[in-house]
């Protein structure tokens, strides 16, 4: 069973990682861990931990396609450039999407990968 796309839905709080391939697919779900201080802007080193978490989940994964809402997927996605540049090539693009199912990420996915395959060369299974 080869899985090398996967659709992710990151936001603040929690992240939904779908590994997917033709008829299998294995999720897994990342919640962030809050330690709250008194210290102003204490959040983003738990923020960073966070984003941090996430992306280690792509790993050995060719291509993800990161879903989420408008605000999450900016901080996401300034986090992947600046702290993590080795993961951002096999993102291959972001989304803005409002809280959608687990089959509707993964149709979202499906729709999205396979125009990405035809315009990259990628013989797409039928």
């Amino acid at each position: 069973m080869t899985l090398f796309h996967a659709v992710a839905f990151v936001d603040h709080q929690s992240a939904q990682v779908v590994q997917f391939g033709s008829q299998h697919t294995v999720e897994r779900k990342i919640h962030a861990h809050h330690h709250y201080t008194r210290k102003h802007g204490s959040g983003v080193r738990s923020e960073h931990e966070f984003f941090g978490t996430v992306c280690d989940a792509f790993e050995g994964i060719a291509e993800v396609l990161v879903t989420g809402g408008h605000k999450g997927l900016a901080d996401f996605r300034h986090y992947v450039e600046k702290h993590r540049p080795l993961v951002a090539p096999c993102i291959v693009a972001y989304e803005v999407v409002d809280h959608p199912s687990e089959n509707q990420l993964v149709a979202l996915a499906r729709k999205h990968f396979a125009a990405y395959d035809l315009m990259a060369g990628t013989p797409v299974p039928t």
